[in-house]
């Protein structure tokens, strides 16, 4: 291995060697296939609509001749994001959508990783079994779960809420104070198949010859979950964080939907349900800044998150 590892090194350090990799002939060409099919799309609808709504952005709606003129489009530096700033009912969406987030995340997390690690057991039976059913929410459409959830919500169509009026509950799960968190409900059984099935291949990767010695040391189930395990699995349970904390400042299906059913829903619920409010009044570049600024408040807290979780963790 040493002698073939030490020609390739000779090779590629040649001057014929380094235009053979380097240079164009067939594997560049082979590369600029396989990069093609991505880049074209990735530039089409990514780029290309975020710069579009960028240059909206900055753009603002003047008139001539006072109130009845004729209207034009003009660039108006940061008015648009000065609105936005000022606008109490962005904040308030902010403010819900953070609450959300800071109870909704967590418990979601939590209950994705203790799935995962009593499957990685062995003393679970009939693990494929659990592992589809705990994945099977996922496969589901997030707007048809909505749907699914405000049936089991509405008072006058759920057997949940025949069944606890029964016994004497009486709960109000699209009531001013549970609304939210009847949302958090809907993502949380959405999503936590997804991230658990995330944490459990970061478990499949562990050597067994670790649980092995962490036995033999007098290690228990327990100590070695949580001691091992979970230490182990620490990229994996940041990288589902980040997703959920985009996940959820992009909120949108599921109060969308409660909102039929529901008048403790306004349109301005959330910030995506605020800019496509806007939008839906015809005022693009204001939704557009509030699309940006959305955007920008997600990159701050996502990269925050996982720079600082990483210089905790080691990594």
């Amino acid at each position: 291995m040493t002698d073939i590892a030490t020609r390739a090194a000779r090779v590629v350090q040649s001057p014929g060697g380094r235009r053979r990799l380097n240079g164009g002939g067939p594997r560049a060409g082979t590369i600029f296939a396989f990069v093609i099919p991505f880049f074209l799309p990735f530039v089409l609808f990514y780029l290309v609509p975020v710069g579009y709504a960028l240059w909206q952005s900055v753009r603002v709606v003047r008139r001539t001749g006072g109130q009845y003129g004729t209207s034009y489009t003009t660039f108006g530096g940061f008015d648009q994001y000065e609105k936005v700033f000022q606008n109490s009912e962005f904040w308030s969406s902010v403010g819900r959508i953070g609450l959300f987030g800071i109870v909704q995340v967590p418990v979601m997390l939590f209950v994705a990783l203790i799935i995962a690690l009593l499957l990685d057991t062995p003393l679970l039976r009939l693990k494929s079994v659990f592992r589809i059913t705990a994945f099977m929410p996922y496969a589901v459409p997030g707007v048809i779960a909505a749907i699914m959830w405000s049936y089991l919500y509405s008072p006058q169509l759920s057997p949940v809420v025949d069944l606890l009026n029964g016994i004497g509950l009486h709960p109000d799960f699209l009531g001013p104070g549970a609304v939210l968190w009847s949302a958090a409900n809907i993502s949380t059984w959405l999503w936590t198949g997804y991230n658990m099935l995330i944490m459990f291949s970061a478990l499949q990767s562990i050597p067994q010859e670790l649980y092995e010695a962490a036995k033999l040391d007098g290690a228990s189930n327990w100590a070695i979950a949580w001691q091992i395990k979970v230490p182990i699995i620490a990229p994996s349970i940041i990288l589902t964080t980040v997703f959920s904390i985009i996940g959820t400042l992009q909120l949108y299906a599921e109060p969308a939907v409660l909102r039929q059913i529901s008048s403790n829903i306004s349109s301005t619920f959330t910030p995506n349900m605020l800019a496509y409010a806007v939008a839906s009044g015809n005022n693009y570049q204001q939704a557009a800044a509030i699309s940006v600024v959305i955007a920008v408040i997600t990159f701050v807290l996502s990269f925050g998150f996982m720079r600082l979780t990483s210089k905790r963790a080691g990594l």
